[in-house]
């Protein structure tokens, strides 16, 4: 009788841990991205939630509460899908159109070094400004805490190591967020005796143009788009995934 319960008792274990093994390498793996690695965060929050979700409709024994779950995921995907249609839709850009100016919008600056992100965006705008050559370039971008110098400074540096007379740069730095890149440019190019309306383009990550173009209208401004291509597929996902977030917080609270 000892001998069949010890079995039972091991057989429920053994299903159970069984039970724990996906949940518990989901959780792994988003502690590994989360920790380890820079600019996949929202994969890792992503595979949180995935062994949650598994581990509620393994687990739970009250039905209500697993179809409760289910139907909330469900339109959770829903939404989702429906916000990345036009964030997807916009990640092209506007093709080769030529704009008197185009506004490169900061990223982030380790110490003296751009990042990657910035460094993407700058590739993108020599590009443009090669092949249109009166186009006049707003480097816009402030300096952060752990920044040496300010993203604009950063970005004229490399324009001009890299082939753009610097009399063609107009250099922005006091901006710290999008909003206020766009806003400061849009003041320095009527300044100049211009009207931004038609006569810009944002050069910006490929995910980050929809939303800039929501911010640039919310400045009553209609701006046009360079699209800078994300080097690495994974850290591209991830930013698609945030930028969800950033455009419903845009839509909902802007």
């Amino acid at each position: 009788m000892r001998s069949c319960l010890n079995c039972m008792i091991s057989g429920r274990s053994c299903r159970m841990n069984k039970k724990l093994i996906l949940p518990g390498v989901l959780v792994l793996l988003g502690l590994v991205l989360r920790f380890f690695f820079t600019g996949v965060g929202y994969i890792a929050y992503a595979m949180f939630f995935a062994a949650a979700l598994i581990a509620i409709m393994r687990f739970c024994k009250k039905a209500w509460i697993k179809r409760t779950v289910c139907i909330l995921t469900a339109l959770g995907l829903a939404y989702l899908i429906v916000i990345e249609v036009p964030i997807v839709g916009a990640a092209s850009g506007d093709g080769d159109k030529e704009y008197d100016y185009i506004i490169v919008l900061g990223a982030a600056v380790h110490g003296d070094t751009p990042s990657l992100s910035l460094v993407e965006r700058m590739s993108a705008a020599r590009d443009y400004m090669q092949a249109h050559p009166q186009t006049i370039a707003i480097v816009s971008g402030g300096q952060g805490s752990d920044e040496n110098v300010s993203e604009a400074a950063a970005m004229t540096a490399w324009l001009t190591d890299n082939g753009i007379d610097k009399s063609r740069i107009i250099a922005e730095d006091k901006a710290t967020s999008t909003l206020e890149n766009l806003e400061y440019s849009f003041n320095i190019i009527r300044q100049r005796g211009d009207d931004p309306n038609d006569s810009c383009a944002v050069v910006t990550s490929e995910y980050h143009i929809y939303r800039a173009k929501l911010l640039a209208q919310s400045l009553d401004v209609s701006v046009g788009s360079v699209a800078a291509r994300t080097t690495y597929v994974p850290i591209m996902i991830n930013y698609f995934i945030r930028e969800a977030f950033g455009v419903t917080y845009q839509l909902v609270f802007c």
